[in-house]
């Protein structure tokens, strides 16, 4: 793993983010494969970020997988935000306005007292 590479190397802050995977589809850019996050969570201490505007590619897909990524226990997300989207030199498609933004966090923090962090056994 580049992140054990990285910290044997002597830097001590590493944050290991899933923005999707490679697959045949041609709906999304990646698939968002959330479920390295428990896995990840069993395997190691490092903080978990889940990007779910490249691992989708899709605005529309963008809040409920970050929905679906608090419920899952990762520790935080990095959504692209554009103030005009259309206008975006690159990543438009994927970026949602700062307004939808407002929304998203709002919906997160809703479910955070429902998010799964069980100690693995």
């Amino acid at each position: 793993m580049s992140a054990e590479y990285i910290l044997a190397g002597g830097n001590q802050k590493v944050i290991l983010c899933e923005r999707g995977i490679r697959t045949f589809t041609t709906d999304t850019r990646n698939t968002l494969d959330l479920s390295a996050v428990p896995l990840l969570r069993e395997m190691t201490h490092l903080p978990i970020l889940v990007d779910p505007s490249h691992g989708t590619g899709v605005r529309s897909l963008v809040k409920p997988m970050a929905l679906a990524t608090a419920v899952i226990g990762a520790d935080g997300l990095m959504i692209e935000v554009h103030n005009h989207p259309e206008k975006a030199w690159c990543d438009g498609a994927q970026s949602v306005t700062p307004e939808s933004f407002t929304d998203i966090a709002a919906s997160v923090r809703a479910v955070l007292p429902h998010r799964f962090r069980a100690e693995i056994e």
